[in-house]
């Protein structure tokens, strides 16, 4: 009966009383912004080219990975290190997806470590499907208010190139559009940021809804996270999300050999070249600790 209740509320919950609440200007941005970028990725099919479907594939890989890598393995978890001007410039790659600044998406990722599907999480399932996906984002205030502010990230705070870009975040993708624009036109600009943006947006925000949804659990960590075998490929390697609560220190999120992680192998490929250092993976007494009993 526990679990049959979890499934009606995650699918049952409505994604939120938008109507019945006051939106504020940093809501109505985001939104605007949203319907934006999604209204653009639906010129695709009437500007396709071959140059701009590989500008948005690269961009999307770019920009991915610098959620992937070091808004969250690297900034959130501090899973690993690199030399602070290469740290420097994977942030700056997770600036241009648009999901935030450094300061906000690793504050609001650490809160949700805290109190994870419980009434602070900022994005749990246990509130709909769909606030979990898109919805808690476009409530600030109540986001926001559930912890009183951004008092998780003074590491960031202490430096000034991270204030920087929480004050000009934005910025950064009117500028790499107005780029865009005028290399090549209208193609550029529908691929490289319409479509580009709606793949790396959903991505990452799946893995707040479907990875704690679908998919199955091989740790026991006491909420609701999955391991989901799509996820994990099309988040690039963030969708081994039961293996990221079990473990939210480790750079490997792919803990199996048949469980693809691309950010792993990119972290991988700076420690060979001797520029990763302190990287981070679970012992196997940890492992056998968090293990799911059998019996």
């Amino acid at each position: 009966m526990g679990l049959l209740k979890v499934w009606v509320t995650i699918l049952m919950t409505p994604c939120a009383n938008f109507l019945g609440r006051k939106w504020n200007l940093l809501d109505l941005v985001t939104a605007g912004m949203f319907l934006s970028v999604h209204c653009l990725a639906l010129f695709a099919p009437f500007y396709f080219t071959w140059t701009a479907f590989w500008v948005a594939f690269w961009l999307a890989f770019v920009t991915g990975f610098g959620i992937t890598l070091s808004y969250h393995r690297n900034l959130a978890h501090r899973s690993f290190r690199v030399p602070k001007l290469l740290e420097y410039l994977f942030a700056y790659c997770g600036v241009l997806a648009l999901e935030g600044s450094p300061i906000e998406w690793v504050s609001t990722h650490r809160y949700h470590h805290q109190f994870t599907d419980t009434e602070k999480d900022a994005h749990s399932p246990l509130k709909g499907f769909w606030y979990s996906h898109m919805g808690w984002i476009l409530d600030s205030s109540s986001r926001f208010g559930r912890y009183g502010g951004l008092k998780n990230v003074e590491d960031l705070k202490r430096q000034p190139f991270y204030v920087f870009l929480h004050h000009t975040f934005m910025l950064h993708s009117f500028i790499l559009a107005g780029i865009l624009y005028a290399v090549g036109g209208l193609p550029f600009l529908v691929w490289g940021v319409g479509v580009r943006m709606v793949v790396v947006f959903h991505s990452t925000l799946f893995v707040n809804s479907a990875g704690h949804t679908w998919g199955y659990q091989a740790w026991n960590t006491g909420d609701l996270s999955k391991n989901l075998w799509w996820l994990g490929f099309l988040a690039l390697g963030e969708g081994w999300h039961n293996n990221h609560h079990a473990f939210e220190y480790s750079a490997r999120q792919g803990l199996e050999w048949w469980q693809i992680d691309l950010t792993w192998y990119i972290i991988k490929f700076l420690e060979a070249l001797g520029l990763a250092t302190d990287v981070k993976v679970p012992s196997e007494a940890h492992r056998q600790r968090m293990a799911l009993k059998t019996e």
